[in-house]
C-alpha cells in the first residue's frame, strides 16, 4: 500500500493537470460542431456548417493568408539572422562576446506588450505605417533570440574542426557556411523555424498594435469575439489550434529524429 499510494496520487495529479490544460480546448473544438447558433450546452446535433461559414468568410480567409504569410516570412528571416549571429559569435573572436550574447537573448525576458509598444513608437517616429510588414518585423524581433539560442547551443567544437578541414582543402568561407555548417545544423535550423512559426502563427499583441487594415487571424478572431460568442468563432479557434498542433508535431519529428541519430 505504501508503494501504491504515491503512484495513484501521481496519476491523479497528472490527470488533473492535463484536464486543466486541455479541457477548454476540448470544449472549444466540441462546440465548433454545434448545429445551433450558440456554443452553449446542451450540444444540439453535429454539423460542419460553421467551418463552411469560416471558409466562405472573405475576411477570415484573408486574415488566415496574412497569418501564414507573416509567420513564414518572419520565421525565415529570424532563422537566417539567428544562424548568422550564432555562427559569428561561435566561430570568431569578437569583442565582448558575452555581452553580445546577452543582448541578443534579452528580448526573451521582455513582455510582448513592451516590445510591441516600443516598436509602435519607433515606427511612428520613422514614419513607418502600420502594416503586415511592420508586424512581421515585430515577429522577427521576438523570434530571433529564440532562434539564436537554439542554433548557438548546437554549434560544437567537432563541427568547427570539420569547418577548418574544409578551409584547409581550399573551400571559401561562403562554401563552408552553406555546404558544411548549415547542413550539419539542419535539425536546429528546422526546429527554430517551426518553433518560430508556432509563436508567430497565434501571436496577438504585436500584430494588434502594428496592423491596421490588413490584419492577422488572431486579430480578426478578437474582432469577432467583441460581438459575442458563436460556433463560428469556435470553428476559427479550432483551425488555429489544429495548425499549431501540426507545427508542434513537425517540430517533434525533427527533434526526435535528431536524437535518434545522435
Amino acid at each position: 500500500m505504501r508503494k501504491t499510494w504515491p503512484m495513484v496520487l501521481s496519476i491523479l495529479y497528472a490527470s488533473a493537470i492535463y484536464c486543466f490544460i486541455f479541457l477548454p480546448v476540448a470544449v472549444l473544438v466540441l462546440f465548433s460542431f454545434q448545429d445551433g447558433r450558440f456554443p452553449i450546452p446542451p450540444l444540439k446535433g453535429l454539423s460542419l456548417r460553421w467551418y463552411e461559414a469560416v471558409w466562405n468568410d472573405s475576411r477570415l480567409v484573408e486574415a488566415l493568408v496574412n497569418s501564414v504569410t507573416v509567420a513564414v516570412g518572419s520565421s525565415l528571416v529570424a532563422v537566417l539572422l539567428g544562424f548568422l549571429s550564432a555562427y559569428g559569435l561561435a566561430r570568431f573572436a569578437l569583442p565582448a562576446k558575452g555581452l553580445q550574447r546577452a543582448l541578443l537573448t534579452a528580448p526573451l525576458t521582455v513582455s510582448y506588450l513592451i516590445i510591441g509598444m516600443g516598436l509602435l513608437i519607433t515606427f511612428n517616429t520613422l514614419g513607418v505605417p502600420k502594416s503586415l510588414l511592420a508586424a512581421g518585423i515585430g515577429h522577427v524581433v521576438i523570434n530571433l533570440p529564440l532562434c539564436f539560442a537554439i542554433i548557438y547551443s548546437q554549434m560544437s567544437d567537432h563541427q568547427a574542426n570539420i569547418e577548418r578541414a574544409a578551409r584547409d582543402l581550399g573551400a571559401a568561407e561562403w562554401q563552408v557556411v552553406t555546404l558544411i555548417t548549415a547542413p550539419m545544423l539542419w535539425p536546429a535550423l528546422f526546429a527554430s523555424f517551426f518553433l518560430s512559426m508556432t509563436f508567430s502563427w497565434d501571436e496577438f499583441i504585436i500584430s494588434f498594435l502594428l496592423t491596421r487594415f490588413d490584419v492577422t487571424l488572431p486579430v480578426e478572431i478578437w474582432s469577432l469575439l467583441r460581438s459575442g460568442l458563436n460556433p463560428k468563432t469556435n470553428a476559427v479557434g479550432s483551425v488555429v489550434f489544429a495548425i499549431s498542433i501540426v507545427l508542434v508535431f513537425l517540430l517533434e519529428l525533427v527533434v526526435l529524429r535528431n536524437r535518434r541519430r545522435s
